[in-house]
């Protein structure tokens, strides 16, 4: 695995020496001879590694393995050691900044000099590695084919057995099996393509083998084929395995002249046979999107067969592709349902024992072991025989679930599970193993801000630039391809369906640290595992801290670290934050999101290299002046901290892309607001800024002078406007053309927002947060294309606002918070074909009728109406809603109420269809709540 990190200080050198013209002498010279030998390494790495998590690779491979990682950590401290100290030159003009610089490189001269050795001695160690590979024959190497690399080690592919399994001893099979039958029996009388898809080992290929064994399929066919496809497949062999798989007449002559023709020749002639047939091939395990457009030419599609194709992948892509045929169904599979799952367990571990059922002494410990696989049929059946073995009493079984990672790495009979399920992580560019691995970093369990991910996977580098892309745009690409190839999963999507918060599998969390700890990625510490050490030498790079242990400092103290997490409840030990910050110069990432934080200590001026830094919902009040040398800064994240005031200092933070710095006033009883924070004159100055929400307007003029000069902003939040600002607002959100989001509030309640005057509103707005009185509708909303969602509240607007929003193509959610002083709003057929949530707040004004034509909402999934006392009845035409799950009243009079409760023998009436229907009457709080009624 010294690919990624080879790759990672390439990437870290090219600019180094492509930007840095004052490199000391000697040292950039050095430093190309070292890019080249590093450049020479990098195909056998990948290659090797490979062969390394199947276990191929001897101990003496394994061990110069090891020195490529080592010393590319040794290539990354002297970058950022060298950085550090050349940053720290003084860069003051004139006679007297001439001796200040004299002065400062004469007190540094000999860490330089250090630093130049170092590079020096990293050369000449990199060449005896090279030297030491030509030894085990890497030049030789064929880098597509086999290698004497652990020629005799035999390579037990773990997925074969998949395809031996009977389905007497599968559960949850009916209904996928059934589904596949009939859409290969049945529809249209044209090719076919059906992909199953899913993570590695939810039963993709045990699925697709139990379907394709079954007689009434093998009786409507008149060939068959299963080819296995996997990684590392090759044209010509795959076209060779097909045509003896479905020719069952192939004489050996045969098969000789096959061996000498080409691609095309083989393709014809698989063409020839299956002229005028009725086939269904499966290829298994496809791993390529490239596939299908090559062995499409092999399958001849006659209108009037219905033969049929059938892949099995764990990437969407690869599914994706094939949706130019005109028959194409794609089935997702999904993790086992809880029950689903312990059956399955029960008939493994307990089969010979018990008969099947678990004894109760063992119930919770086995319910936390099948609750650890998440319904991967994989895992819980490759478990549950391993348990099978063991002697039924609670402590093994203890000692097993506490172990259970550790199991992973060194159970040869678990082994399988860790490799099939590092195939997708070894199948990955370098740059999207670095930012899988970051989800180790997380606890078990934990649902992940997509954004959050993003900004972290920048600060640290691990996002490549793209031509025409930010960075973010490129790593919510990777983000998006991690989800595609099953290796992430969706916790919550946002308004417009994009992915808001994800995590992955507990197995695969587990492949991810036992990776980690081997590559010194990260360390968990946490009650399990109370001390920070080193892997095979190498020196850890990130501490994740779980638990509240007071041996942080003491785990700390001598590493190189370059980030730091910490997931406490706890107060940390009181001289952590000044130890941390004052003794690693080279951190790069400090989240303390959620901590027990209750300053931010002066030292983090000195932390250079710092790109990230969060102290989102900690007690936080105030940032020192400090705060202004941290240049490299990519994001501060002040989100719901009790910091009102930014230092002025803030401006020197040229680099800063995103700025989240709105906090949390609490009133009383615990209840409060979300409040915008100050910030000083001169802020136009930070032209990188892509978010910054939520800022004071009422500060002075020059808040929309320096606005003006953002022009890179995709995020705005703007608070305590005052109507004599709005045409300056309207100046700067005219000027703002990548803008996705506004939010704009006024100074108080009944301020007037004034925003007529855009003439030119930002295309590729999606969001926008209107909170204070409008005078009128602002006409420029109704030709945004691509607002998804739209939240209006204290409007009183005296017009109507549905005919002005009810044409946008795209919105998908709309909240109207005592927007509208009318007394009726009338949802007309054909508006809002896109809207899936709607919320209407009346805040005691006069909407008494809610009116829903036929064909109006189709798509809407969640209406809630809030505080509307002259609301009597039901809206009408709310039957006509049949994509509605769920139905909130809040606050409304009992008379409403009434009319919606069910009397004895009856039911909802109008809301019927409606699964999920919440009740609350003013003033009482009282609940009524109908789930599946």
């Amino acid at each position: 695995m010294a690919e990624i990190e080879v790759n990672f200080v390439i990437d870290r050198l090219v600019p180094l020496l492509q930007e840095e013209a004052q490199l000391l002498r000697g040292v950039r010279t050095e430093a190309n001879s070292i890019l080249a030998e590093l450049q020479v390494l990098k195909p056998f790495l990948r290659n090797l590694d490979e062969r390394d998590a199947r276990g191929e690779l001897d101990e003496g491979v394994k061990e110069w393995v090891k020195q490529v990682r080592q010393v590319s950590h040794q290539i990354e401290d002297v970058i950022d050691e060298y950085m550090l100290h050349w940053a720290e030159c003084p860069q003051r003009r004139g006679f007297i900044g001439f001796f200040y610089k004299v002065g400062h490189l004469i007190r540094k001269l000999k860490p330089r000099h250090d630093i130049a050795s170092e590079i020096q001695d990293i050369k000449g160690t990199i060449c005896e590695i090279n030297e030491r590979g030509n030894s085990y024959g890497f030049s030789s190497i064929d880098l597509q084919g086999s290698t004497s690399i652990g020629k005799n080690i035999p390579w037990h592919d773990p997925r074969l057995a998949s395809l031996f399994i009977e389905e007497a001893e599968v559960v949850g099979i009916e209904s996928p099996r059934n589904e596949l039958i009939s859409w290969l029996l049945e529809g249209s009388p044209k090719r076919g393509v059906i992909s199953v898809v899913g993570m590695g080992g939810i039963g993709k290929t045990t699925l697709a083998k139990i379907v394709y064994d079954n007689p009434i399929v093998i009786a409507h066919f008149n060939c068959h084929a299963w080819i296995s496809v996997s990684q590392t497949y090759k044209k010509k062999e795959v076209l060779k395995i097909m045509i003896k798989t479905l020719d069952k007449e192939q004489t050996e002559s045969a098969s000789e002249d096959m061996d000498k023709m080409d691609v095309t020749s083989l393709i014809e002639k698989l063409r020839d046979y299956l002229e005028g047939k009725r086939y269904v091939v499966v290829f298994d395990d496809v791993w390529a999107s490239q596939f299908w457009g090559f062995i499409k030419n092999a399958l001849p599609d006659k209108a009037d067969k219905g033969s049929r194709v059938v892949i099995t992948t764990r990437n969407d892509a690869v599914a994706d592709s094939c949706k130019e045929s005109p028959f194409y169904h794609v089935h997702k599979l999904h993790p086992l349902p809880p029950e689903m799952a312990w059956d399955l367990f029960c008939k493994k571990a307990f089969k010979t024992d018990f008969g099947g059922f678990c004894p109760p002494e063992l119930t919770t410990l086995s319910q936390n072991i099948v609750q650890r696989c998440e319904g991967l049929p994989l895992a819980i059946v490759t478990i549950g025989g391993v348990l099978s073995t063991k002697e039924k009493v609670t402590q093994q079984w203890q000692r097993f679930h506490n172990s259970l990672g550790s199991e992973l790495g060194s159970n040869p009979r678990l082994t399988g599970i860790k490799r099939i399920l590092s195939l997708s992580y070894f199948d990955l560019p370098y740059c999207l193993k670095l930012c899988y691995l970051y989800f180790g970093i997380f606890p078990e369990d934990f649902s992940i801000s997509c954004a959050r991910l993003i900004r972290l996977w920048i600060a640290e580098g691990l996002v490549q630039r793209n031509a025409g892309k930010t960075l973010e745009e490129v790593a919510e690409e990777y983000l998006t391809d991690l989800i595609d190839r099953s290796l992430v999963q969706v916790s919550q999507v946002d308004f417009d369906g994009k992915p808001r918060r994800c995590r992955v599998h507990d197995m695969m969390r587990e492949i991810i640290l036992l990776i980690s700890k081997d590559l010194g990625f990260c360390d968990i510490l946490s009650k399990d595992n109370p001390g920070f050490e080193s892997s095979d030498g190498l020196e850890l790079r990130r501490l994740s801290i779980h638990n509240s242990e007071d041996k942080v400092l003491k785990s700390i103290r001598g590493s190189k670290i370059r980030s730091v997490f910490s997931f406490k409840a706890n107060e940390l030990p009181e001289p952590f934050f000044g130890i941390l910050f004052s003794n690693f110069k080279l951190l790069k990432t400090l989240d303390f999101e959620n901590a027990p934080l209750h300053y931010l200590h002066e030292e983090v001026g000195n932390l250079f290299h710092l790109r990230y830094l969060s102290i989102r919902r900690t007690e936080t009040k105030v940032l020192p002046k400090s705060i202004g040398r941290l240049q490299n800064l990519l994001t501060l994240d002040l989100k719901r901290s009790f910091v009102y005031e930014l230092p002025v200092e803030i401006n020197r933070l040229h680099n800063l892309r995103h700025l989240l710095i709105y906090y949390f006033k609490t009133i009383e009883l615990g209840f409060g607001s979300t409040q915008g924070v100050k910030i000083h004159e001169g802020f136009g100055c930070l032209e990188a800024l892509q978010k910054l929400y939520y800022v004071e307007a009422n500060h002075g003029p020059w808040v929309f002078e320096g606005l003006r000069k953002l022009t890179q902003l995709r995020k705005l939040g703007i608070t305590k406007l005052k109507r004599e600002d709005g045409e300056a607002l309207c100046t700067v959100i005219e000027k703002m053309d990548h803008l996705e989001s506004l939010s704009v509030w006024s100074l108080r309640r009944n301020e007037i927002l004034d925003l007529q005057r855009i003439a030119s509103a930002p295309k590729y707005l999606r969001f926008l947060y209107l909170k204070g009185r409008l005078e009128k509708f602002p006409v420029w909303i109704s030709r945004l294309k691509n607002l998804v969602r739209v939240r209006f509240r204290w409007s009183r607007l005296t017009e109507d606002p549905l005919p002005f929003l009810q044409a946008l193509p795209r919105l998908s959610e709309l909240g109207l918070y005592g927007a509208y002083d009318g007394e009726l709003l009338h949802f007309k057929e054909g508006g809002f074909q896109k809207l899936k949530k709607l919320e209407l707040h009346d805040y005691n004004a006069e909407l008494n009728s809610v009116i829903i034509d036929n064909g109006a909402l189709p798509f809407l999934q969640e209406l809630v109406i809030e505080d509307a006392p002259q609301l009597k009845e039901v809206p009408s035409g709310i039957q006509h809603l049949s994509n509605l799950t769920s139905l909130g009243f809040y606050d409304i009079t009992q008379e409403l109420a009434r009319k919606m409760q069910p009397n004895e023998g009856q039911d909802y009436g109008v809301v019927k269809h409606i699964p999920r229907v919440h009740i609350n009457v003013a003033p009482s709080w009282s609940v009524i709540m109908s789930d599946d009624k």
